[in-house]
């Protein structure tokens, strides 16, 4: 299918035409078409997937009909409402990307920086609002934002903002909007508060789902280092001796975690910011924009912070911690190897309670992960697929007893530590569930996820 077939207006088509897009994802061709009709929307789809251009494009088009028919107050006329700052940005140059022939003004707003650029621009008129939660209310409560002629309220990656504290905004600002609109309603997971969520803004909605990843691109070359946690500096700052890697995005489980990698690297004499929760959103962006210009070779980011990260022919990719979340590896490593484009994934595994993680990984995906045995750091072999198939086993590492001997749970078999972590911060975590993939370019990157898009646009 091409977006020709879409029935879309030759405006947008020359837009997508310039950003050499051709061939709609999956979700785009069953979203676009129910959106025109201005129908209700429920969608389950995760980042990479194409899903901003699978409400961008349409919202544009209902929306440039609308203005050549009738001759229209200057009002907002759709509202996007998503997480965070990253994601509000990458939301607004996809409107601008692909509305670039319509006339139509959109306009991002977020908290951390000053509020009057924003409030300029909201008096001027804008067409379409990109908005996190926080921002909106503030100004709204001051008299700056009127949300009462919306006709179009898009909710983007529900799911986090569940796991951000963010519904009860939420919730506040929806019950300013028009109750005769059109709603559509994304989400990479349905938790049962999402759907209830859902449930109470939707009027009977069409769903469309794109299945769910459980598997990694053929483009991506994985590899698990066994290596012990006191090592796992030493082994990146070995890897990154390789000049061809000209940008690393290194992922941690914890805020601390990628703190503590920054500083190591910094100490090795390695340019590396970190992105996470606890950093304001200006010096997240600032990281995210020294990274992409490559000023900044290594991004250390968590699983939270990273959703909606997207750059451009990113070759490398390192689980410096595994995740204790199997689809989030996936998502993780999907961030390379897009387009058709090779990709190159490590993972290092400490061989104690990460063991667990790399079990559940290799079941989710159904395969197992090449082990890299030539570093300057490994753990045994044999121990390793020791604890893999859970044998009892008694081998020395670097002259030590093999660690978790003599503990319990913890050496093979056991694995209730890493287990019970996982089960404890499934939800805490919240990260989305994406994977990369081949395929054509189309609309929403450059660079392709799921089915050959990411989600950028």
């Amino acid at each position: 299918m091409l977006f020709t077939d879409l029935k879309l207006i030759e405006p947008i088509l020359k837009a997508l035409q310039t950003e050499g897009y051709t061939s709609p994802t999956p979700i785009q061709q069953q979203a676009i078409p129910y959106i025109l009709q201005r129908r209700d929307l429920l969608g389950c789809a995760q980042t990479g997937t194409g899903k901003t251009a699978a409400f961008a494009i349409p919202t544009l088009q209902l929306l440039f009909n609308d203005k050549l028919q009738h001759r229209e107050q200057k009002s907002i006329k759709a509202l996007v409402l998503t997480p965070t700052r990253e994601l509000a940005i990458q939301i607004g140059d996809s409107f601008t990307a692909y509305g670039r022939n319509t006339g139509l003004k959109n306009l991002v707003i977020f908290g951390g920086v000053s509020q009057n650029p924003q409030v300029d621009a909201l008096r001027r008129g804008v067409d379409i609002l990109v908005a996190t939660p926080g921002r909106l209310l503030d100004l709204m409560n001051q008299g700056y934002v009127h949300i009462n002629q919306i006709k179009m309220l898009i909710l983007d990656e529900a799911d986090r903002m569940l796991d951000m504290g963010f519904v009860n905004d939420v919730k506040k600002i929806i019950a300013k909007v028009p109750a005769k609109r059109q709603t559509l309603f994304f989400s990479a997971t349905m938790p049962k508060e999402i759907q209830s969520l859902a449930d109470s803004i939707l009027n009977n909605p069409e769903r469309v789902e794109v299945a769910p990843v459980s598997s990694t691109a053929d483009t991506i070359q994985q590899a698990v280092y066994f290596v012990e946690k006191s090592n796992k500096k030493n082994l990146l700052i070995h890897i990154l001796k390789d000049k061809d890697i000209k940008t690393l995005l290194v992922f941690t489980r914890t805020k601390h975690g990628a703190d503590k990698v920054v500083k190591d690297l910094h100490k090795a004499g390695i340019t590396a910011e970190a992105i996470h929760g606890n950093k304001s959103q200006n010096a997240r962006q600032r990281a995210l924009t020294n990274f992409k210009n490559r000023s900044t070779r290594v991004l250390i980011a968590t699983d939270i912070a990273a959703r909606g990260i997207d750059i451009d022919e990113l070759t490398h990719v390192v689980n410096y911690e595994l995740p204790n979340i199997p689809e989030t590896y996936v998502h993780r490593i999907g961030r390379t190897g897009r387009a058709g484009a090779s990709g190159i994934a490590m993972s290092f595994c400490d061989g104690e309670e990460e063991i667990e993680y790399l079990k559940d990984i290799y079941k989710l995906i159904g395969k197992n992960v090449p082990v890299e045995e030539g570093h300057p750091y490994p753990l045994s072999i044999e121990l390793m697929n020791a604890r893999m198939t859970g044998k009892a086993v008694s081998i020395a590492v670097k002259g030590k007893a093999p660690a978790g001997e003599g503990r319990g749970g913890r050496n093979g078999g056991g694995g209730n530590r890493g287990r019970n972590s996982r089960s404890g911060n499934k939800r805490a975590n919240g990260e989305s569930r994406q994977g990369g993939g081949a395929g054509n370019r189309k609309a929403g990157s450059k660079t392709g996820g799921g089915s050959g898009m990411s989600g950028r646009r």
